[in-house]
């Protein structure tokens, strides 16, 4: 009776041991991984085995010199990518390969992306490491440079990272207010909080601030008057700008800068009442559509457009380059880096203030690069706005409507919208959209607008292409007829060029295609689903009504023969 206890005993002791060992060693794994990856033991064994897994980088490294260090303020973007972007009056040298590196000692290859336009202040982007993904908190990187230098250094303690969904991020001064840019003050679906809820900041440095009422707030819009300019410090090269919630007494996150106004004698052409540069201007916001950039300005050229106003939305193909040849054959092309994500009708909003600002134009028209205006009335080459011997054009339609004494209050032209499918493609047509898609829904979708600047109301308020106008004023909208003018929109392109926009596009109502939410978005493609997995017979999908008028049309004007029944558009590459 009395071993029992003793061999109970016994197993207790010798499990104890056994849990004890297992812990020790435990505690010495977590320990020994600790010390590997501290920060202040990031070597070149480390750098080494980055290198290895990010072949991007194009030399190997023995140290990263944080002697370096890029003052920068750092926002995380959707899809886990962080910008930074360079605090003023800080040097760099382009000679240098830049990293990033987190408070986890985790390293991201940095990335050149642009020079801000407004601010001159250069930005990169890096990709949140997946490490750091589960996290609670994220902290702003560390921009680094790549040396060969022995020197190894501690990165100093940073701050968390500003989020996009809340953000002061942009700033224009007009000669009469401050024009402020914000995501996450007002809420998507309609609701603005009251001006009076909320202050424009400036923010001088070293704590002292000046705030002004905000007198407009119209989606990520704001407006405010100048701070008296007694306030304006000479030595101070750049001055913050935010905006405050009063009742929260909250100061929302900002990286932009306030821009004082113009001098008195750089009033605009177009605010002091005299013609603007050009009748008719085109807008739109790009990504990556360096293939396809030739086509849409060739031809809207041809049809009345003089000048072309493109807000990057950091492209990284070869749309520059594209741009650039474009000017060098005469075209007219204005293009801004609009480096935020989701914010087309922030940035259409934006280009109304541009314009007025460089007095460049009287009409305005909001169409992307897969949609070419035309009138079918072109087909014949007859049409009630055709000028005897002149080329088709959408100018005198907008002239008829300015100067006819019943339609002298038009402000906006709505003009509906054709849907192309594939049209049986399975890549992108060598001869361009036009002529290599050629079938369509039946039934029209959604419509874009051709805008009167001086009938836009201050507040910029616009919703898919379409602005408020000032009604007060008398300015009003007309639907034109599809008789008249309409829009061929190759929406649903071959499958390839079609999936590319399956997650990043730049409009605002479905920011990832692949979460289940917004289901009934119009950016949704009916049947696709959330996935980027091409649908069975997507070549023929769409496909309801046969129309090659406009294709037949630019065939004509823009066609080179090349002999042998062989034709070679305009805008193809030689």
């Amino acid at each position: 009776m009395r071993r029992r206890p003793r061999t109970t005993f016994l197993v207790s002791f010798i499990t104890i041991i056994i849990l004890f060992a297992i812990f020790s060693l435990h505690l010495y794994g977590y320990a020994l991984s600790r010390f590997r990856y501290s920060h202040s033991d990031i070597d070149t064994r480390n750098n080494n085995l980055f290198l290895n897994e990010h072949t991007q980088l194009k030399r190997r490294v023995s140290s990263i010199n944080f002697k370096h260090s890029i003052s920068t303020v750092s926002v995380l973007f959707p899809d886990w990518e962080v910008l930074l972007i360079v605090k003023p009056n800080t040097p760099l040298d382009y000679g240098y390969n830049y990293l990033c590196i987190f408070r986890n000692s985790a390293l991201s290859p940095a990335r050149f992306s642009g020079v801000l336009p407004f601010t001159n202040l250069t930005t990169f982007k890096c990709d949140l490491p997946e490490s750091l993904h589960r996290r609670s908190r994220f902290y702003q990187p560390a921009l680094v440079t790549v040396t060969s230098e022995n020197e190894v250094y501690d990165p100093p303690p940073l701050p968390e990272l500003l989020r996009w969904n809340l953000l002061v991020y942009e700033s224009f001064s007009t000669v009469d207010d401050v024009v402020v840019f914000a995501k996450g003050v007002n809420h998507r679906k309609g609701y603005d909080r009251s001006p009076s809820e909320l202050r424009c900041v400036f923010v001088f440095g070293e704590g002292r601030t000046v705030t002004t009422a905000v007198t407009s707030s119209v989606q990520e819009v704001f407006r405010c008057p100048h701070p008296y300019r007694k306030f304006l410090f000479q030595e101070i090269e750049k001055i913050g700008i935010s905006l405050e919630i009063i009742g929260k007494n909250f100061v929302v996150p900002s990286v932009a800068y306030y821009i004082p106004r113009p001098r008195p004698n750089t009033v605009t052409v177009l605010e002091t009442q005299a013609h603007s540069k050009y009748f008719l201007c085109a807008c739109t916001m790009v990504y990556n559509v360096g293939k396809f950039l030739r086509e849409w300005v060739m031809y809207h050229s041809k049809v009345g457009v003089e000048n072309f106003i493109l807000y990057d939305n950091n492209s990284d193909d070869d749309f520059q380059s594209v741009v650039n040849e474009l000017r060098e054959n005469g075209y007219n092309i204005t293009t801004l880096l609009w480096i935020w994500p989701k914010t087309q009708e922030a940035g259409f909003s934006h280009s109304i203030l541009h314009s007025k600002s460089k007095g460049l134009c009287s009409w305005i028209m909001y169409v992307d690069v897969d949609e070419f205006v035309y009138s079918p009335s072109w087909s014949d080459n007859e049409g009630k706005y055709k000028i005897k011997n002149e080329f088709p054009s959408l100018k005198p339609m907008l002239l008829y409507r300015q100067q006819s004494n019943v339609s002298h209050d038009i402000g906006q032209l709505s003009v509906r919208c054709k849907e192309f499918g594939p049209s049986g493609q399975r890549k992108n047509p060598v001869k361009g959209v036009i002529q290599g898609y050629t079938c369509r829904k039946r039934l029209d979708q959604r419509h874009k607008s051709i805008v009167l600047i001086n009938a836009v109301h201050r507040g910029l308020r616009n919703v898919i292409h379409h602005f408020e106008l000032n009604e007060k004023e008398g300015f009003r909208s007309e639907q034109i007829s599809m008789e008249e003018v309409v829009v061929n929109h190759y929406k649903y392109q071959a499958w390839d060029e079609f999936k590319s926009k399956f997650r990043r596009r730049v409009s605002a109502y479905v920011v990832d295609w692949r979460q289940n939410v917004n289901l009934n978005s119009k950016d949704r493609t009916p049947g696709l689903g959330f996935q980027p997995i091409e649908p069975k017979d997507w070549m023929h999908k769409f496909c309801e009504v046969r129309d090659d008028r406009l294709k037949s049309v630019t065939r004509a004007w823009f066609g080179i023969s090349l002999g042998h029944n062989e034709t070679r558009m305009a805008w193809q590459s030689n």
